[in-house]
């Protein structure tokens, strides 16, 4: 029984490195590495890549889906005391545009899967299509085709990622919060009540809280896990 906890532990880790690695490439836009770069720098042996996916295709897919679900682990964390799907849709986007100065890395990630966005059900697309139906269904939001929404948000967020990225000395907070601002006015709510709903304060040591949640380091390699 503990011999095959172990095995599936150290599988586990050794996925998790391969992953952790991929996103790194990802990041840095190397989609072409071949498999044996990505196992050096996941520090595993060779063969075990087939162990755990099919194709270098598979990876990228299981690297990005792990990003975007850690992007909705820390949503979901940070807005469990919220009821009113306008508020939790405020704070969910100004927290996820604060992730791509808190997490560059995971963040280029996402930038460089700009489908996965808007269509994947991972991380902030079934969460804001979710806030938007209860508050198009409360009369909240001015919204008639909840596909035309989400895709009106994912590609606002997507741009101002980018803008964030690319322009380091941007004030980060009136950006995200003005953009926020926009989408709501966008989705019906009146420009004063947009206003007042980005101004309320975030909760507290939400930087400490995301990096543990979303930190690619922590799933770094395991020595011991090199033959898995």
């Amino acid at each position: 029984m503990s011999d095959n906890s172990g095995l599936e532990r150290r599988k586990a880790r050794t996925r998790a490195a391969l992953i952790a690695a991929a996103q790194g490439f990802i990041a840095n836009g190397k989609l072409n590495a071949p498999i044996l770069e990505i196992t050096q720098a996941a520090e595993v042996a060779n063969g075990s890549f087939y162990n755990h996916f099919e194709s270098k295709e598979d990876l990228w897919r299981a690297a990005v889906d792990t990003a975007l679900d850690s992007v909705g682990d820390y949503l979901d964390s940070l807005t469990v005391d919220l009821t009113d799907p306008v508020e939790m849709f405020t704070q969910s986007f100004r927290l996820a545009g604060r992730l791509f100065r808190l997490e560059p890395q995971m963040s280029r990630v996402l930038l460089s899967s700009e489908a996965a966005a808007i269509t994947s059900d991972h991380g902030l697309a079934p969460r804001s299509r979710r806030d938007i139906e209860a508050a198009a269904k409360q009369g909240r939001f001015d919204v008639d085709d909840p596909d035309r929404a989400l895709a009106l948000v994912a590609g606002a967020f997507l741009a101002m990622g980018r803008m964030l990225l690319d322009q380091p000395d941007r004030d980060e907070a009136p950006t995200v919060d003005g953009m926020t601002a926009d989408i709501l006015r966008a989705l019906g709510i009146p420009a004063t009540e947009a206003k007042q709903l980005c101004a309320r304060p975030l909760p507290q040591f939400f930087d400490v809280g995301v990096r543990r949640v979303v930190d690619p380091a922590a799933q770094s390699a395991d020595p011991s896990v090199t033959a898995c």
